[in-house]
């Protein structure tokens, strides 16, 4: 039950990351950057739906999503038709595999995440869980800001 509820939350940060992306107008806009921004709009969706789904959809439910970063932050001109598509497709996984975790391996360690780099020795999976809420909802403040900027 926790795990699921859980995969709410995603979901529901994931429809807001959704309707942020069809607010960029024009649509190339969300390709730009300026004025010392690093990332534009689009390579940071990018980046939320990899890390999504290789955090959760492979490290947790074995999904076979193999993750490319660098090109999530390398890539530019993807139509906003298929950033959506890729979002609903990192929405599907991530709700599918937390609807699949039983709540007492949340509390189990996870080991595809250098702990340390969290100021941590050990991290739970529902520790790593709550960090990707935050990691996705500051990222999709940043997407915001940026889509306004534009």
């Amino acid at each position: 039950m926790i795990a699921s509820t859980v995969g709410g939350i995603f979901e529901r940060e994931l429809n807001k990351l959704a309707e942020e992306i069809k607010l960029y107008t024009p649509e190339q806009s969300i390709w730009k950057v300026k004025d010392g921004i690093k990332n534009s709009g689009g390579n940071l969706c990018l980046h939320i739906c990899g890390n999504l789904q290789h955090f959760i959809g492979t490290v947790l439910g074995n999904s076979g999503y193999v993750r490319n970063r660098d090109k999530e932050f390398a890539d530019t001109n993807v139509p906003v038709t298929e950033l959506l598509k890729e979002i609903e497709t990192t929405k599907k996984i991530v709700v599918k595999t937390l609807e699949s975790i039983p709540d007492e391996d949340l509390d189990k360690e996870y080991t595809a995440f250098p702990a340390h780099l969290l100021g941590k020795e050990h991290i739970t999976k529902f520790y790593f869980l709550a960090h990707l809420i935050a990691h996705m909802d500051y990222h999709i403040g940043q997407i915001n800001y940026h889509r306004r900027l534009m």
